[in-house]
């Protein structure tokens, strides 16, 4: 079956196209026009290996990303639901033959203590992430959602939910509409189909195409917003971005939009995953480095999502090369935040709490955002990519960030408030438009009053 993952003319770009230092440098040119990418120069940055000019495409990257989204970082944490999965997929932890572990899917009252305990650190966005089992329905899914936006504990209250979970048929995804998501996250793990074919052995995952679809059938079903990526490791890594750029070009020529987000996994430990043991492609560090850096570069407007996969130390290193969503205090275990901390999809390396991240963020000279206003006011799709695509959405990037940290600050870090109060009103001054300047202030100190939840 011929699809838009044109596998002979990626292999055929990647072995044409040379890099040289005069190349490379007229496409970090062309990059700064924030159109984004082609394939051919994406692949004449994925060819460098230059150790000099791989540092000029991460200040590139670094550039492109303060132009489009400014220096604030997105955050989150993810919620597993289940870890009961009909699938054999030989990198993951939730695999069927999996004996080890202990399954469970969370009841509503187990779903209400999850969310306190998010809450009561500050979370305001999460991410629901379910296995693929017979327990997993559009019913659960539905109730799940509705159980996370009306709990509310103390001062905390979930305003975004988006969803990480197995494709579902036309209806269901319009039902899951309906029910308030954000963002329909699919990763295709990998797009090379002979590797997709030996990692997924058995269950409903092994069908590539279904995968592979299940956007276009998202988008039809009127959800906005998506979310793809691949797991890095299990292939080529140069192939692998430039079938990532071939599915957002893909959708953006179908859709009238790219992806909101691709998210960068690289593999981790898994109990009884064998391919965790023994990854076929491992990917280094700098290129890890450099595999951020050129997707900023080539889809500028896209969110990239960096998850506690990677160390606190290399995460705070990826902030500056085109990072812009980050979870925080995670838990990869149905359960995780009040008491099954053992059950786990993979290891996370960055143990970090919410509150350590907000630290080690505003030390670096970030702005941490909880802002859900996009979402709410209806800025999605191609209305958010009008605003994103020429960097236009920063002019309500910032004002949001400053405001969310504002109330995050008073709400969970009273001790610092002061201290914070004086950064953000610092950073408050960078805000292009002055009746949006003014209006920041007033909303600020609004917060400040006991008000809570404002935005642009």
């Amino acid at each position: 079956m011929k699809t838009f993952i044109d596998e002979g003319r990626i292999f055929g770009v990647l072995a044409g196209v040379k890099f040289s230092k005069a190349r490379g440098r007229a496409v970090l040119k062309k990059a700064q026009n924030l159109k984004g990418l082609a394939v051919k120069d994406v692949a004449v940055l994925l060819n460098c290996n230059d150790p000099a000019f791989i540092n000029e495409i991460l200040r590139a990257a670094n550039k492109i990303k303060e132009l489009i989204y400014g220096r604030r970082v997105v955050l989150f944490a993810p919620l597993y639901l289940a870890n009961r999965c009909i699938n054999n997929c030989l990198y993951c932890g939730f695999r069927a033959p999996n004996k080890k572990l202990r399954r469970k899917q969370l009841t509503e009252r187990e779903i209400k203590s999850e969310v306190k305990k998010l809450e009561g650190q500050g979370h305001k966005r999460l991410l629901l992430v379910a296995s693929e089992g017979p327990g997993v329905s559009i019913d659960y899914l539905e109730m799940a959602i509705r159980t996370v936006y009306h709990t509310r504990y103390k001062n905390g209250s979930i305003r975004r939910v988006n969803v990480n979970i197995a494709p579902l048929k036309y209806k269901e995804f319009r039902r899951l509409k309906k029910a308030g998501i954000g963002t329909y996250q699919l990763f295709q793990e990998s797009y090379h189909k002979d590797t997709y074919s030996k990692m997924h052995i058995s269950g409903p995952k092994s069908d590539f195409h279904k995968r592979l679809y299940a956007m276009d059938i998202a988008q039809r079903a009127g959800i906005d917003d998506v979310g793809i990526g691949v797991l890095f490791g299990l292939y080529d890594y140069r192939f692998e971005v430039l079938a990532l750029l071939s599915h957002a070009r893909y959708l953006e020529r179908k859709f009238g939009t790219g992806p909101h987000t691709i998210s960068v996994p690289r593999i981790e430990p898994a109990q009884d995953a064998p391919v965790t043991c023994d990854i076929p492609y491992p990917v280094s560090d700098i290129d890890f480095k450099k595999i951020v850096s050129i997707l900023r570069l080539a889809v500028p407007y896209t969110g990239l999502i960096l998850t506690t996969r990677e160390s606190a130390r290399f995460r705070n290193e990826l902030l500056h090369l085109g990072i812009s969503q980050i979870s925080a205090g995670s838990r990869t275990s149905p359960g995780g935040y009040t008491n099954d901390r053992k059950n786990c999809q993979f290891s996370v390396s960055d143990g970090r709490c919410l509150e350590e991240v907000v630290r080690d963020i505003t030390r670096l000279g970030f702005i941490p955002s909880f802002c859900t206003a996009c979402y709410r006011l209806g800025r999605t799709g191609e209305d958010f990519m009008d605003l994103a695509k020429p960097g236009d959405i920063q002019n309500f990037c910032l004002p949001n960030a400053l405001l969310t940290f504002k109330e995050y600050s008073l709400d969970y870090l009273p001790d610092r408030s002061e201290e914070i109060s004086n950064l953000i009103a610092g950073e408050a001054k960078n805000i292009c438009n002055p009746a949006t300047r003014e209006a920041t202030l007033r909303k600020l100190g609004a917060l400040e009053r006991g008000k809570r939840d404002l935005f642009f």
